[in-house]
C-alpha cells in the first residue's frame, strides 16, 4: 500500500502527460496525492475495519 501511495505521489506531476524519460526527480514541490490514493486508503479502511465499502468510499471522497 505504501508503494502504491508513493507511486501515486511521484507520478502526480506527470499524470495525463505521455512521459517516456527514465531519469526524472521522484518528488517536487508540485507532487501531491491524487484520488487514486484516496480510493486506496478508503478500500483499506473498509477491509480493515469491516465497514461497508460504498459508505466508506463516499465518506472519503466527500472529504477529498
Amino acid at each position: 500500500m505504501l508503494g502504491a501511495i508513493a507511486g501515486d505521489i511521484i507520478g502526480s506531476v506527470y499524470e495525463h502527460h505521455n512521459i517516456k524519460i527514465k531519469n526524472f526527480p521522484l518528488f517536487s514541490s508540485k507532487s501531491k496525492f491524487t484520488d487514486d490514493t484516496v480510493m486506496t486508503v478508503a478500500v483499506a479502511d473498509s477491509i480493515l475495519n469491516n465497514r461497508e465499502y460504498i459508505d466508506t468510499v463516499k465518506e472519503y471522497f466527500r472529504r477529498y
